[in-house]
């Protein structure tokens, strides 16, 4: 245990060094990995930490060494990704895959339909996804989920694994294609060992209850890994055991794997994770950081500036709030106003500031100006006021700003057919009635203001 002394003792000691914010950000989650000849080795909890600790903190680190021991410490700060590395770069081939055991999901447990948070671009694929998770082999079979990096695809698989695994004590494997292929890979060698991999192999892929595939497209070129992933699938699926797959694109348009494997894919469900609009960016936004030290210093015009400048995926918004979070850390503000959120956040998302006439503004200012709610002209009310409200806003969001039929018709929970007849209704109007122009106009003025 004299280990675990010394690392509280120089936690202690350390946390009475730095302010709250500063400690729990860069110290709270690392590790001690060895203690040994007066060398200390921590472990951070990612590479960006790794370097940061390293870059500002070297001094008070060998500050408190001293401290506490009265004598002269090396230290070294590593990450887990370095451990992995590690962990890889062996002597001996591993040649072994270890039977499947359901304490071996390689689940994580923080992903869970709990923290996935909904919104219209995601919601049919939570809700498909929580069918699956309830009866799993039975429903929709396989299921494949789709979308571009970043979107939640690996957390919404994650959360269907752990609720069946917690609700329904079923057994769940969670690989990525990668891992998949290292483990076939495995069973070629030609020794004495083969027949015995080729049985745990079949073992820890053909006996499990559900079994996730992550990003399914990099089997694409493995020929002799495709011919195993097929039987795998025959085998699970005429047991109705649950599969779940999936990638950056369609099925159809998985072009690098084979026909039959294509085919099969579409026997079950096939459901698309799109970019996050607006509104779901906010709710993730105020969730990431809820419950954290800064929240409460954090001004709600910097949530939508984050919002609004970080659209296309989720781990966007994830990275403005933690480069925010390592900026804080640095000056410790008394307050996080959206000057300082522009200054911390100018190289990762860009000077600018809100856009002038984004979809969110021309919404609040249509909706003001006709005595409305933003709620009332994305629902799916169709009263007279309503409806040429709407029109009005789809028309000046075509109109002034830059984002495509598709981006506007997600913000008003319209298709691109209903926004393209929005746009013809209001500008074939707009050429003839004096009235919607005088009204146009002064929705204009009030926006750019």
């Amino acid at each position: 245990m004299e280990k675990e002394n010394f690392w509280n003792n120089f936690l202690n000691v350390l946390s009475s060094k730095l302010n709250n914010i500063s400690f729990n950000t860069w110290f709270k989650d690392a590790e001690i990995i060895s203690l040994d000849n007066h060398n200390l080795v921590i472990c951070a909890a990612n590479k960006y930490k790794k370097d940061y600790i390293n870059n500002y903190y070297e001094n008070i680190i060998k500050d408190v060494l001293k401290e506490i021991s009265d004598d002269e410490f090396d230290f070294e700060v590593i990450c887990k990704d370095d451990i992995k590395e590690e962990e890889v770069i062996i002597e001996e081939p591993v040649i072994d895959i270890p039977k499947f055991k359901d304490n071996n999901s390689n689940l994580n447990p923080n992903y869970t339909f709990d923290n996935f948070v909904v919104g219209n671009s995601n919601r049919l694929a939570q809700t498909v996804g929580l069918s699956v998770a309830e009866q799993p082999g039975k429903l929709y079979n396989p299921l494949f989920i789709y979308g571009k990096s970043g979107l939640g695809k690996t957390h919404l698989m994650h959360a269907i694994g752990n609720f069946v695994k917690e609700n329904l004590n079923k057994t769940v494997l969670y690989v990525t294609s990668e891992r998949f292929i290292t483990d076939f890979t495995q069973i070629n060698r030609k020794d004495d060992n083969n027949l015995d991999l080729i049985a745990h192999f079949k073992e820890k892929y053909r006996s499990v209850d559900v079994l996730i595939i992550d990003d399914i497209q990099f089997l694409g070129g493995a020929n002799k890994t495709q011919d195993e992933f097929f039987n795998t699938f025959n085998e699970l699926y005429s047991l109705n055991k649950q599969i779940i797959i999936s990638s950056d694109r369609s099925p159809d348009d998985l072009k690098v794997l084979e026909e039959r494997l294509r085919t099969r894919f579409t026997w079950g469900l096939t459901v698309n994770i799109m970019p996050p609009d607006y509104e779901l960016r906010l709710k993730i936004v105020k969730n990431k950081i809820a419950g954290h030290e800064v929240s409460k210093l954090i001004a709600p015009e910097v949530l939508e500036y984050i919002a609004n400048n970080c659209e296309n995926d989720v781990r966007h918004l994830e990275g403005a709030i933690n480069r925010l979070y390592a900026v804080t850390a640095m000056y410790s503000p008394k307050e996080i106003n959206l000057e300082f959120a522009k200054d911390a956040l100018k190289d990762y998302i860009g000077s600018s500031v809100y856009i002038t006439n984004n979809i969110q503004k021309i919404q609040k200012a249509v909706a003001e100006y006709y005595d409305l709610t933003v709620e009332s002209l994305k629902s799916k009310k169709r009263t007279a006021i309503i409806n040429h409200a709407r029109q009005v806003a789809i028309y000046l969001c075509k109109m002034t700003t830059e984002e495509t039929l598709d981006k506007i018709g997600l913000e008003f929970n319209r298709d691109h057919a209903t926004v393209i007849h929005a746009c013809d209704k209001i500008g074939e109007s707009f050429k003839k009635d004096e009235e919607l122009r005088e009204e146009i106009n002064k929705i204009k003025d009030k926006i750019m203001n």
